[in-house]
């Protein structure tokens, strides 16, 4: 089991914010999972039929979205699930498929709209915190492009860098790739989002990776704040 504490830092900062942290071990990332898929088309049409005739200011307006826009908007930006959940509801865009392990969480997150990164565990270097973001600080991203990050953001860290921040997504380094065989996952919630919708994201995370992965080890789901 990978530890994961919260600095000092982020807790004067984020004092009512609230952080999920989910290992699953013993999963093949490599299957064909036809009942995730099938999940995956039924939340689909939940979706459009839910929000397919929301405007923008009524899903920044909706439980959790809010919340998630207003720390957006603190840096002149624009949650990406949000605009994720529009082409989804909207635009008739089909979930993507990346691989069961990604599937799983990012399903997850348009149901429960909490911002969730996935981490494989073997490429994450000890210790690992969860932090605030500094001046100076960068983060490479997953498609290659290094972002200077604004100070105050909340940010995960391990002993090569900042790995994820709310802001910029999830680094090039720990990404979970086919061969990924335990998987840590960490749902980011600013003040306001409610702790049980936290909880409920972990859980349906792991709902989903049972699909594929009946046998698969939960190592930790815990709530940090």
């Amino acid at each position: 089991m990978i530890r994961v504490e919260a600095t000092q830092a982020w807790k004067a900062a984020y004092p009512d914010a609230c952080i999920g942290i989910l290992q699953v071990a013993a999963v093949d990332n490599r299957v064909q999972p036809a009942e995730l898929e099938a999940r995956k088309r039924r939340l689909e049409q939940a979706l459009r039929e839910r929000f397919g005739n929301y405007a923008r200011p009524q899903f920044a307006a909706a439980p959790v979205l809010r919340d998630y826009v207003r720390y957006y908007k603190r840096f002149d930006k624009t949650y990406h699930v949000l605009l994720q959940l529009e082409s989804v509801a909207q635009k008739a865009k089909p979930l993507p498929s990346v691989s069961p392990l990604v599937d799983a969480n990012f399903a997850a997150e348009l149901e429960t709209l909490v911002l969730t990164a996935g981490h494989d565990t073997g490429k994450l270097q000890l210790p690992v915190v969860l932090d605030v973001s500094r001046a100076g600080d960068t983060i490479t991203q997953m498609g290659g492009a290094t972002k200077a990050l604004p100070a105050g953001d909340m940010v995960m860290r391990d002993a090569g860098g900042v790995c994820c921040s709310i802001l910029y997504g999830q680094d090039n380094r720990s990404p979970i790739t086919a061969a990924t065989t335990n998987a840590l996952y960490v749902a980011y919630a600013p003040p306001g989002v409610p702790r049980e919708e936290v909880q409920r994201q972990l859980e349906a995370v792991v709902s989903n990776v049972r699909t594929f992965a009946p046998g698969c080890a939960v190592e930790q789901l815990v709530l940090v704040s």
